[in-house]
């Protein structure tokens, strides 16, 4: 009988769970490449070196100058230290900071060098001390970042790589030769009644929209002065499609109720309200008479609508115990067709405002003044017609007052004239409609227009923010709600 030789390898797994971590470990680190082996000598019979930290002890060839050898029989000693040893293995040294990658382009490099190596460092085993010593360095994720190479900046990042950010584009807060005196943004906010929650609204409205060959901006902000006493917006704002495709209609309808009246900003929402609806019924009718440019036929139409509006607005006055002259709101409208080759724009209302073209950079204004209404008279508007229905031609007013009857009440004070434009837009232009607390600052500030005419000649309108910064640019002694509608043509 022979001396027994080294027990075989499968021997000293004997002892060892097939699924434990001894077994299931993976170098942490590639290998250096290896020399070219002398003919005859085996591979598994390098010896590792001391360093090394892969999780194989205990897995060394018998056949390597490393293995102790055996002198007597019995039974092998692997095994034996094998069997009662626990699946972790003891601590070893730290790894080599040479054979570790450190960045992803490296790993990748060892990956090919190493199919067998895993693409992330396991994690670090139970009973095995961390690193330390100048090969420690603190952990990011899944992968530590080396240091930067000498010909490559410590901050060398892809943002950075891009250059610096433009600075933002400078914003104007107001015009003039002085800043406003109250605060540009809200302080105060109106008193609410907890049983009338209804009558609360918002500080700012802001809408928009696109139809046929036109884009529309529309916004409505409380004053400064509103904003500081706790007031609420006075300004209504209206906006509302009637139909759909060529033969949709657009109505934005905007009002400014009364400036002493506690209830002015529900006396501007109803009528808005009011008008909407009686648009509404007959915008076939309104949207047919604006594709065909029927003037006259509109301006009798709309003037009996706002007649009727007006009229709904001072009985609810008189139902509430109201003076009819406190519960009352100036009203302002535009009508836009929805078919593309129609480039005609209808304006109509009663009360102050402004109504503004921006024709090349150019501000026009456009506000039909009492002495160009013209037409047909229509009921309760116009001048008196030449002759009676029977031919007969009526004398000529000389101007003298009639004196008051007893038996009739003493007239009212005169209201205000039925305004009404027709403008056929032309490609580039910008059509506003506003009220009068952004109609006076437009009129009496030159260095407004000149702003609002750089800002909106551009070949694209500008969005809801940029508009709403454009009408928030303040002037000087101009406090009240700002209300502004406009229309840029493609």
């Amino acid at each position: 009988m022979s001396a027994p030789g080294p027990a075989p390898a499968p021997s000293q797994e004997a002892g060892r769970p097939a699924d434990s971590p001894v077994a299931r470990e993976a170098p942490l680190s590639p290998e250096p490449p290896a020399a070219p082996l002398p003919p005859g000598a085996s591979p598994r019979g390098r010896t590792p070196p001391a360093d090394a930290s892969d999780g194989s002890t205990g897995r060394e060839s018998p056949s390597g100058p490393a293995s102790p050898p055996v002198s007597a029989p019995g039974p092998a000693p692997a095994p034996s230290q094998e069997a009662g040893r626990p699946s972790v293995p003891e601590a070893s040294p730290a790894r080599h900071p040479a054979t570790e990658p450190s960045r992803p382009d490296d790993r990748a490099a060892a990956s090919e060098a190493n199919p067998s190596a895993p693409d992330a460092p396991a994690p670090a085993l139970p009973g095995r001390p961390p690193p330390s010593g100048p090969t420690a360095a603190p952990a990011y994720g899944d992968w530590t970042p080396a240091a930067p190479s000498d010909g490559e900046p410590a901050d060398a990042s892809p943002a950075s790589r891009l250059g610096p950010l433009p600075p933002p584009l400078p914003s104007r807060v107001h015009v003039g030769t002085r800043p406003p005196t109250y605060d540009a943004e809200p302080t105060a906010l109106p008193a609410a009644d907890p049983d009338d929650l209804d009558a609360l609204v918002p500080d700012t409205v802001l809408d928009g929209a696109r139809y046929g060959a036109c884009t529309l901006r529309a916004v409505s902000v409380r004053g400064d002065s509103a904003r500081y006493r706790g007031e609420p917006r006075r300004d209504a704002l209206l906006t509302a499609r009637f139909g759909s495709g060529e033969r949709a209609l657009v109505l934005v309808a905007l009002a400014t109720g009364t400036r002493t009246a506690p209830g002015a900003h529900l006396a501007a929402a109803e009528v808005c309200r009011w008008i909407a609806a009686a648009v509404g019924r007959s915008h076939e009718r309104l949207a047919a008479d604006i594709r065909a440019a029927r003037r006259t036929d509109l301006k009798a139409g709309l003037h009996r609508l706002t007649d009727r509006g007006l009229g709904k607005l001072r009985a609810a006055a008189t139902e509430q115990g109201l003076d009819p002259d406190d519960y009352a709101a100036s009203m302002r409208c535009l009508l836009l067709s929805g078919d593309p080759e129609c480039r005609t724009r209808v304006f109509f209302g009663v009360g102050p405002g402004g109504l503004f073209r921006l024709r090349e950079r150019e501000w026009q204004d456009i506000e039909p003044e009492v002495a160009e209404v013209k037409g047909e008279p229509v009921l309760g508007f116009g001048s008196a017609p030449h002759e009676t229905p029977d031919g007969d031609r009526l004398t000529m007013d000389l101007g003298i007052p009639t004196p008051p009857s007893p038996y009739e009440p003493a007239p009212g004070p005169p209201r205000e004239p039925f305004r009404f434009r027709t403008s056929v837009a032309r490609p580039g232009d910008v059509l506003l409609m506003c009220g009068a607390g952004f109609a006076e600052p437009l009129r009496g500030e030159p260095g407004l227009r000149a702003h609002l005419a750089d800002r909106w000649s551009g070949p694209e309108p500008p969005g809801l923010t940029a508009y709403l910064a454009d009408t928030q640019v303040r002037v000087k002694g101009y406090a009240d709600d700002r209300t502004a509608v406009a229309v840029w043509e493609a």
